[in-house]
C-alpha cells in the first residue's frame, strides 16, 4: 500500500514559510527541511497558492501565508494537495457471485463516509497556529533537555 506524505509535507512548507518568515525560503532550502527535492516543494507550493493559502511571486523566493496562520485548518491543507480527498478507499474488485464480494463494497463506502465525516470535521479544528505552536513547544523542551544533559 502506497502513502501520501503529501499533507504532511504541504503542513511542513507552511510551517517553514510562517516559522523563517525573514530567512531563506527558496524551494531548495525549504525542501532541505521537508528532506525532498525542490521540484516536489514547488509543486506543493503551486497547490496552495491555488487553494489560497499561499501567495508567492515569480523569480522570487519570498512564499507568504495569504492567511494568519490561526485560519487556516488542516482540512483547507488536505483539500489543498489531497488529488481525490478520500482517506479510506474501496477495492472495486470482488466477486460478485459470493454474498460478502457482491455486499462488500458499498457496506465499507458508506461506514468509510462516517469516517471521513468525523476526520473531516476534526481536521476542521486543527489550525497551522496550533501545530507551529506544539512544533515551538516541542523545540524548547529538546533545547532544555540538551542543556541539562551537557552539563
Amino acid at each position: 500500500m502506497r502513502y501520501s506524505h503529501r499533507l504532511s509535507d504541504a503542513v511542513h512548507v507552511l510551517a517553514y514559510i510562517d516559522i523563517y518568515h525573514d530567512g531563506n525560503l527558496s524551494s531548495t532550502a525549504i525542501a532541505a527541511s521537508v528532506e525532498s527535492n525542490p521540484a516536489l516543494v514547488r509543486r506543493l507550493m503551486v497547490a496552495l497558492r491555488r487553494a489560497g493559502l499561499l501567495t508567492t511571486q515569480q523569480g522570487t523566493a519570498q512564499p507568504r501565508l495569504t492567511r494568519d496562520p490561526a485560519a487556516i485548518s488542516l482540512l483547507d491543507v488536505y483539500q489543498a494537495v489531497e488529488e481525490d480527498g478520500r482517506l479510506l478507499h474501496v477495492d472495486d474488485k470482488t466477486n460478485l457471485q459470493c454474498i460478502v464480494g457482491r455486499n462488500i463494497q458499498e457496506t465499507l463506502r458508506t461506514a468509510y463516509d462516517e469516517v471521513q465525516q468525523a476526520a473531516e470535521a476534526k481536521m476542521a479544528r486543527i489550525t497551522l497556529a496550533s501545530l507551529i505552536k506544539t512544533i515551538w513547544t516541542r523545540e524548547h523542551e529538546k533545547r532544555a533537555a540538551e542543556e541539562d544533559s551537557s552539563r
